[in-house]
C-alpha cells in the first residue's frame, strides 16, 4: 500500500506586489493520481541515474489523459512527484510524433499554470518540456501560435532578469547561466518553428524579443 504524500504546506509570499513573488500553488491532480497508484510508471534506481518504468507500452497510453496530466505534475516540486512529472513528460514526447498535436489544447492550461507560478526551477523545467514539445513533431510550433498571449506573459515578467541558475539548467549541450537567456533561447526555438505568425505574436507579449531570423 503506497503511503499518502500530503500536499506540502503553501508559503506566504514575501511581497506580494513584486511580479517575481512566488503565487500559490494549490495541491495537482498528477499527486493525487500518483498518491492512487493511477500513474502507469515508477522510478528505477541504479548507480548512477535514475529512470522510468514504464508498466504499460507507451505509444499505447492515451496522450489525451495522461501528458496533460504530466504537464500538471511539473508544478510539483517534492520528491518523487517533481521527477517522474518531468521525465514522464519526455519519455511520452519521444514516442508522440503527431499525436501530440490534437492534444496540445489540452496543454496550454498546465504550462500557464507552471509559469505562473513565477517559481524559477518550475519556469525552467516546464521551458525544457515545451522545448521537448517543440521538437515533438513539425506541426507543433504553429499549433502553439495562437496560444502565445496565455503562455508568454510571464516569460516577459522574466525576459531580462539575469538570474543565476546555476546547475538547474542544461539546453542541449549548452549551460544556461540565467533564466533570461533560456527565455531567450526558447522564444527563438518558437520563432523558427512557429512559421510566419510567429514572431509578431511573439512581440506582442514579449517587445524586447528580437528575431533571430531578420
Amino acid at each position: 500500500m503506497r503511503a499518502m504524500n500530503p500536499a506540502p504546506p503553501e508559503k506566504a509570499p514575501k511581497n506580494p506586489n513584486s511580479p517575481f513573488c512566488l503565487r500559490q500553488m494549490p495541491p495537482t491532480e498528477f499527486r493525487m493520481y500518483y498518491n492512487r497508484g493511477d500513474i502507469p510508471c515508477s522510478i528505477v534506481h541504479s548507480a548512477v541515474s535514475q529512470t522510468l518504468n514504464w508498466r504499460t507500452d507507451k505509444s499505447s497510453l492515451d496522450l489525451h489523459h495522461y501528458l496533460p496530466l504530466f504537464f500538471e505534475g511539473l508544478r510539483e516540486t517534492q520528491h518523487p512527484f517533481s521527477f517522474i512529472a518531468e521525465v514522464g513528460v519526455r519519455d511520452l514526447l519521444e514516442e508522440a510524433g503527431q499525436r501530440v498535436v490534437p492534444v496540445i489544447p489540452q496543454l496550454i492550461l498546465p504550462i500557464k499554470k507552471a509559469l505562473e507560478t513565477r517559481d524559477e526551477g518550475i519556469i525552467c523545467k516546464t521551458l525544457r518540456s515545451v522545448v521537448l514539445l517543440l521538437n515533438a513533431d513539425q506541426l507543433v510550433g504553429p499549433a502553439l501560435v495562437p496560444y502565445f498571449r496565455q503562455i508568454l506573459p510571464v516569460l516577459n515578467v522574466f525576459y531580462s532578469k539575469n538570474v543565476n541558475i546555476g546547475d538547474k539548467v542544461y539546453y542541449g549541450q549548452k549551460k544556461v547561466l540565467n533564466i533570461g537567456d533560456l527565455i531567450h533561447d526558447v522564444l527563438e526555438m518558437m520563432e523558427m518553428k512557429g512559421g510566419p505568425d510567429a514572431l509578431i505574436n511573439i512581440r506582442y507579449m514579449v517587445p524586447c524579443y528580437q528575431s533571430c531570423m531578420q
